[in-house]
């Protein structure tokens, strides 16, 4: 990869690393805001919430996912179609982010105003109750507005070689968000629990800036728009080679058995913490960082071992690796377990994360249509989003509460993942210039 394409990933991760720092702000904080003050959840400090259970907590958690499911993959085809002096998909980022930003920041407003003696009682508290779902909303369906047209902008501006070096830059940049997230929002958080949402929103903001004014769409690109496709993406997937559809089928089955999984750890991992291991809140999020960490350190590895060995094979290991880590947390839940499996779930991750959209990506026969592929991609991350949390929370209450059952709910997910995943047979690098 040239110094030029470096410095376009660079950027381009930008808009990923707000987007992921507003990400795991809320998945770490939102929930301990919507079961704190249960007598059966303890935040380890005076954290006032609306005392709901894990399984009501899990239903709120998917309203992300939902808006996403119905929105993201159109938003992919609609930018496909989109053409305006700034590009196709910048206008929607620019509109979208900054909404979603703002949003963002107002969640926190809710709890702040609990009176101390009524946390926990969710009826009398529908006033601040309004006030934050009314935020979620509004920021998750701002979110689901611009995300498409976000990953869309890989493909745009790198060639099918260099699809995994540059998702590798971008997940980097991702991570160095949810590393923000985790140490800074936890400093944070100690200080005033609004502090993370809003260091949060002006952050993001700040990413976007940089992102307009530093990357440019390819003008080739924006003309391909008048080729058909768009809103027609059913009717054009109907051409696609049987081998192709067969491989993108199973990618997309893949892609949800995992990140259903994955739920399971990013939305309770916090309650686990803070209940099982009995930390604050705000140190919660530092020990989740651990994985974020090892993320960056083996973001650049992974696509260099999946141009060395193929993008399935590395995937598949990825998968086994992360699964194994967090069985052994299941069995021996100590801090120093926990902390050094996360480490190991990290390496496990970026093989698995830095490559499956490229993969998905690959798997297309036009290269006209990136947006579209990104679209399905994002249908079986929202799907699995929607179906994870209200699964993997109801579980939790059916076990007593006990949270630690997520390191064996998202072991079984990855494994039927990496079942899916063998019968795929396209999605590896193609030679430059084909399609």
């Amino acid at each position: 990869m040239t110094k030029e394409y470096y410095s376009k990933a660079i950027l381009l991760g930008f808009g990923l690393f707000g987007a992921q720092l507003m990400w795991m702000l809320y998945n770490t904080y939102m929930p301990i805001f919507l079961q704190a003050g249960s007598a059966s959840f303890s935040s380890g400090q005076a954290t006032r919430g609306f005392g709901l259970s894990a399984t009501i907590t899990g239903i709120i958690m998917t309203l992300d996912n939902v808006a996403a499911f119905f929105i993201q993959p159109i938003m992919g085809p609609i930018s496909d179609k989109t053409r305006t002096r700034f590009g196709r998909r910048m206008p929607y980022i620019l509109i979208f982010a900054p909404l979603s930003a703002l949003a963002f920041a107002l969640i926190p407003i809710g709890p702040m105003l609990i009176p101390a003696g009524l946390s926990g009682q969710i009826a009398s508290l529908s006033g601040p109750f309004a006030i934050t779902i009314a935020a979620a909303l509004a920021m998750v369906l701002f979110m689901a507005l611009w995300r498409t047209p976000l990953f869309a902008l890989m493909p745009d501006l790198f060639p099918s070689p260099l699809r995994s070096q540059a998702n590798a830059i971008i997940n980097i940049m991702s991570g160095i968000g949810g590393i923000l997230a985790f140490v800074v929002g936890g400093m944070l958080f100690g200080v005033l629990e609004a502090l993370p949402f809003w260091f949060g929103a002006v952050v993001t903001l700040l990413a976007i800036a940089i992102l307009f004014i530093k990357i440019k769409e390819p003008k080739e690109l924006a003309e391909a728009a008048d080729t058909p496709g768009g809103l027609r993406v059913l009717s054009k997937l109907k051409s696609v080679p049987a081998a192709n559809k067969r491989s993108l089928f199973r990618l997309v089955l893949t892609v949800f058995f995992y990140m259903v999984g994955y739920m399971a750890l990013e939305t309770f991992f916090s309650s686990f913490a803070v209940t099982a291991l009995g930390l604050k809140p705000s140190f919660a999020a530092v020990l989740l960082a651990v994985s974020y960490v090892s993320f960056l350190i083996f973001a650049m590895p992974s696509a260099a071992l999946a141009k060395r060995f193929g993008r399935k094979l590395t995937i598949s290991a990825g998968l086994l690796v992360f699964a194994v880590a967090l069985v052994a947390i299941w069995l021996f839940p100590s801090f120093p377990m926990v902390a050094a499996m996360l480490f190991v779930g990290g390496f496990g991750w970026a093989l698995v994360n830095i490559n499956c959209l490229p993969m998905i990506l690959d798997t297309s026969t036009s290269e006209d249509l990136m947006g579209t592929y990104s679209g399905l991609y994002f249908i079986a991350t929202t799907f699995a989003g929607t179906i994870g949390p209200i699964l993997n929370g109801r579980i939790i209450d059916l076990a007593g509460r006990d949270y630690s059952v997520i390191f064996i709910v998202c072991p079984v997910f990855f494994l039927l993942s990496f079942l899916s995943l063998l019968g795929v047979g396209t999605g590896e690098v193609k030679a430059e210039g084909t399609v």
